[in-house]
């Protein structure tokens, strides 16, 4: 009998998730839709500093720590201006910050991929993703980025 023998290999896990896709710069990146909780672009007078550098917006009456994704993903963001970028508020248990991001590209599933099995732990990151086109954009792990960026805008850490 003559005939075709195919074989696929899937992996053992396989990791879905579904992803918010921000821009800051040029880079892609994806948060975890479960963290989000919205997104908006603020007016200047939401937005305030503590101690003349830690940058807060007031939204609805809770006042949110501003963290800069460019500054702590070391990316050159097109545009630094919150009035003029975008605001994500995220959570990671309790507490919430505002990301800022360049822009919302849309929202997709994406399959995690590890970073530490074929390259090296990356700070912030939870893994990455190929993307359509080819490209790869990190999955950033919320919790992680939330305390490089507060660890950088710490009031009491500014005042040292």
């Amino acid at each position: 009998m003559i005939g075709i023998h195919i074989a696929i290999t899937l992996p053992l896990t396989l990791a879905i998730i579904d992803g918010l896709i921000v821009k800051v710069g040029e880079e892609r990146f994806i948060l975890p839709t479960l963290s989000v909780c919205e997104s908006f672009r603020p007016k200047a007078e939401m937005i305030s500093r503590i101690q003349g550098r830690a940058e807060v917006v007031n939204v609805r009456g809770r006042v949110l720590p501003i963290v800069r994704l460019h500054e702590v993903l070391a990316v050159t963001p097109r545009v630094t201006d919150p009035t003029q970028s975008l605001l994500v508020i995220v959570e990671n248990g309790r507490n919430q910050v505002a990301l800022l991001v360049d822009e919302l590209v849309g929202q997709h599933q994406v399959v995690i991929k590890s970073l530490e099995a074929n390259y090296r732990k990356v700070p912030g990151t939870s893994g990455a993703t190929i993307m359509g086109d080819g490209s790869v954009a990190m999955i950033l792990d919320v919790t992680a980025v939330t305390r490089m960026g507060l660890a950088n805008t710490n009031p009491r850490r500014l005042a040292a």
